[in-house]
């Protein structure tokens, strides 16, 4: 069976299709969202999901979450004395979820659809596909979240010729999609977004609330301190969900320090985030040529878009109420389901053909004539633009610039500015041409798109027929079938913490945590409960451990209540 998996910023999901449809696959603790966190221990044992999020708060130097914003850099996290790339710290992520998908349905799982945000550049989904490869998967579609949500809402089951716009603010990405359905192909017009913008940033901003009134420097906490303010932060966050009114409690230099916070003042304090949201959605509007009133339904996807302050500025911003019927934690990973029964060929799934477009401009770099006749190098040349419908293929013909000139360079670039240094360099071809005076000699550059992010670029000379071809790898980040084998066993030693253990040793970092929060009385009553459930692991009696750590988890929500009634 071919799996549905959501890699998410701030959670991950794994999903699959049944003869209900699809569903949502639970993980190892019976839940449905796995933290994307990261974390390991001194014994080089790997902790990924809640898990990992329990021990961020006790060993933050541990651990590394949000790594999916540096997807397909080469930027490193320290996991104590080991370092990962994203994509390496993805593939655990990814290595857990098929775990609980086998599990889950009792067979084998090699192969997967994944989803990536729209808004991803070439190198971040070649790096998506190498974390799946890392855990172990066939990763033959990566597809778009947004288009992956608008199959979970069945929006290629509506009328014949409807426009869509999908909103998907998620815990790190903004994407905003423009579809459009007729007979039966759903086609991706535009995408618009930014890959440094979700719930992350609002989380963000009430930490900061909290330094900037307490008069505290962030430079001054404690790495525990730190992870412990964001996790008040997240906390309080989702607090705005039940009132307008809200608060924190962190311990910072062994006092704990109380705060109160309103929905009115954070709301101010989102309005650049907020700010920042408008522009894709212009930026989507007007590459697809499309009035807002044009669009049919307007979708919302994405944790985020639950903040009761994303909801109110999303309806006075489209003048209605989108439509929220499908969580929005889940969508991405029910449409990547459906698109994988879609591949597999099931029956009971009607087939619909997806196009996506590109979502930067390819080009290339060349020189131009000044108004003083001076050439001036550095300029970008466009020749695929962005939200072209992909598969695209177009091509551009370049003259030699410069007299007895015997070489041009194509270097192959991905971005939106004017000038080659500030867009993405994937790539350079190099073709010989008969000397001549400027602009005598020419060469016809071709770029063939795919829907896989393919990028082949074909540079023909037309006065001697040589024709020069590129497939475009990224030097610095692609790995070879040899590579990513290789790296999969330098990895393998590195164990995933087992299904049977985790539960128990997140329950242990639990009480540790509530130990750390507690005084006197309390705490003596909190370590006797922990030394009681460790002597039962100690016994390792499958029967009695699990007897056990009911009753213990029933102790800590006692504990931790006594403990709320004491503050």
């Amino acid at each position: 069976m071919i799996i549905g998996i959501d890699l998410g910023t701030t959670n991950s999901l794994v999903a699959c299709y049944t003869e209900e449809g699809p569903v949502i696959i639970p993980n190892r603790l019976g839940k449905r969202l796995t933290p994307s966190v990261v974390s390991m221990d001194e014994n080089h044992q790997m902790y990924v999901g809640e898990s990992a999020r329990e021990r961020k708060i006790l060993y933050p130097e541990t651990t590394a979450d949000v790594f999916k914003r540096s997807m397909g850099s080469q930027q490193k996290f320290s996991l104590g004395d080991e370092s990962f790339t994203a994509e390496e710290l993805s593939s655990f992520v990814l290595r857990s979820l098929k775990e609980d998908a086998q599990a889950y349905l009792g067979e084998p799982v090699t192969e997967a659809v994944i989803s990536v945000p729209a808004y991803f550049n070439d190198v971040k989904r070649k790096a998506t596909k190498r974390a799946g490869e890392l855990a172990g998967l066939k990763v033959e579609r990566i597809i778009s979240e947004p288009t992956a949500a608008a199959i979970a809402y069945g929006l290629y089951q509506k009328n014949k010729n409807t426009k869509f716009l999908v909103f998907d603010l998620g815990g790190g990405t903004f994407d905003v999609s423009i579809l459009e359905l007729y007979e039966n192909i759903l086609e991706v017009r535009a995408v618009a977004g930014d890959n440094f913008l979700g719930g992350e940033d609002f989380t963000h901003v009430l930490a900061q609330m909290f330094m900037r009134d307490n008069d505290i420097k962030e430079e001054s906490l404690t790495p525990k301190e730190r992870a412990g303010l964001y996790a008040q932060a997240e906390a309080c966050k989702l607090g705005f969900g039940k009132s307008r009114v809200s608060h924190m409690s962190c311990k910072i230099s062994g006092e704990t320090v109380e705060y109160k916070v309103t929905l009115e003042d954070y709301e101010k304090a989102c309005q650049f985030l907020l700010e920042r949201i408008r522009k894709p959605i212009k930026r989507s509007l007007s590459d697809a040529n499309i009035r807002l009133a044009d669009i049919d339904e307007i979708v919302l996807v994405g944790g985020a878009t639950k903040l009761s302050i994303v909801r109110k500025f999303v309806g006075k911003l489209f003048g209605r109420m989108p439509n929220s019927s499908v969580n929005p934690d889940e969508a991405v990973a029910l449409g990547a389901a459906i698109q994988a029964a879609m591949k597999e060929r099931r029956d009971e799934v009607k087939e619909v053909i997806l196009t996506d477009v590109c979502p930067f401009t390819l080009g290339t770099e060349v020189v131009v004539e000044k108004d003083n006749s001076q050439m001036e190098t550095g300029h970008f040349c466009p020749i695929i633009e962005r939200n072209t419908v992909i598969p695209a293929s177009r091509t551009q013909r370049l003259y030699t610039a410069h007299d007895g000139q015997t070489r041009l360079r194509v270097n192959v670039l991905q971005g939106e500015s004017r000038f080659a240094k500030n867009n993405l360099s994937l790539g350079e071809i190099f073709m010989d041409v008969p000397a001549g005076p400027a602009g005598q000699e020419a060469v016809d550059v071709t770029y063939t798109y795919d829907i896989n992010s393919i990028l082949e670029v074909e540079v023909t000379s037309v006065s001697t027929g040589k024709k020069e071809k590129l497939l475009i790898k990224n030097q610095e980040t692609t790995m070879t079938d040899e590579e990513i084998q290789a790296r999969m066993e330098t990895l393998s030693y590195l164990k995933i913490i087992p299904r049977e253990q985790e539960a128990n040793k997140m329950l242990l970092m639990r009480g540790e945590q509530l130990y750390e929060e507690s005084v006197g009385e309390l705490r003596q009553k909190i370590e006797w409960c922990l030394r009681k459930f460790e002597r039962v692991l100690d016994t390792q009696d499958p029967a009695r451990i699990q007897a056990a750590r009911e009753e213990f988890s029933d102790e800590l929500e006692i504990l931790e209540k006594e403990l709320g009634d004491e503050e």
